[in-house]
């Protein structure tokens, strides 16, 4: 989901290449991505690259988003997948822009998203993610709530559990909100990762004010992933306002678990657990955290902080 690009950043643009890369670049870039090591794993890249400078796959991880998925478009330009995190990539820096630009990506990213379900009408992601564009978004800049009930019909048949999702921010829309519940509750019993779908429920009770709801559903949710996977990164922030402890907790298992994804990357995830020390008031800590970052990805840029005032300085 959409959601997920507030936590990694620029991180995002590293997973969809993987499916075609041959496996022995592929499994130990995988492998650096899924632990966080963000240096080791662009280090590989540059091998790729250098060897071969018309790489789509490699092009498509690289640290600069959107010139890169462009990149990787101009070589493949019928892959799906390259235009559906293009328009992630448009997306997440329509986010950070002024009004103006934004419209200006806002319109890319439908773009993207149009094109990526037109090359391929099962991409389920990609239905996923125009669906929830088109629920969020005006028709001035290519949404609408009418064009979002047309890419749920073709959800349906495809993934039951993600059109659950869907008709439940569509039904937000409508501030049916009894409803909207509903859906997320089916979605759950539906979902092949019913971790998530609890983490689905608690950010809607979130958007909603209803904090207990909200609690119970997120701690529903982390009972369920015993592996202690991406989805306890969501919860986590769910939580982060209303139980830091349980969030820090949470980040941690993550952290020191063997599901550690792309979805979720360590540097941004040691990113997140920095502010709630910091917030905590345990400095030492959100400091260890950042050197942690630092060390598995010296590019990243660690939203502000008083801990990175020295740092952003000399930038």
């Amino acid at each position: 989901m959409l959601r997920k690009l507030l936590l990694v950043g620029n991180a995002f643009a590293w997973s969809a290449a993987m499916l075609a890369m041959p496996i022995t670049v592929a499994n130990p870039v995988r492998r650096d991505l899924n632990l966080g090591r963000a240096d080791a794993a662009l280090q590989r890249l540059d091998t790729v690259l250098a060897q071969n400078p018309s790489d789509a796959e490699a092009h498509n991880f690289w640290d600069q988003a959107i010139a890169d998925c462009e990149a990787a478009i101009r070589l493949e330009p019928n892959n799906s997948n390259y235009h559906l995190w293009l328009g992630r990539a448009y997306g997440q820096k329509a986010d950070h822009v002024s009004l103006m630009a934004g419209y200006k990506l806002a319109r890319k990213v439908a773009a993207e998203f149009k094109q990526a379900v037109q090359l391929d009408p099962k991409n389920t992601p990609a239905l996923s993610d125009l669906g929830e564009f088109d629920v969020r978004a005006p028709a001035m800049v290519g949404g609408g709530v009418n064009r979002a009930r047309a890419i749920l019909q073709q959800l349906q048949n495809l993934d039951p559990a993600a059109a659950l999702v869907l008709q439940a921010r569509i039904a937000e829309d409508r501030r049916a909100y009894t409803e909207a519940e509903a859906d997320y509750r089916s979605a759950i019993a539906k979902s092949s990762d019913p971790a998530q779908a609890w983490m689905d429920l608690a950010s809607f009770y979130r958007r909603h004010g209803s904090v207990s709801q909200m609690i119970a559903a997120a701690r529903n949710g982390a009972a369920l992933d015993q592996h202690h996977g991406p989805a306890l990164v969501d919860g986590a922030t769910v939580l982060a306002s209303q139980d830091p402890q349980t969030a820090i907790q949470w980040l941690n298992d993550y952290l020191n678990s063997h599901a550690q994804s792309e979805e979720a990357p360590a540097f941004a995830v040691r990113a997140e657990l920095a502010d709630l020390l910091q917030k905590e008031g345990d400095t030492e800590g959100a400091q260890e955290q950042i050197a942690e970052v630092h060390g598995l990805a010296s590019e990243y840029r660690i939203p502000a902080s008083p801990l990175n005032t020295s740092d952003r300085a000399g930038r």
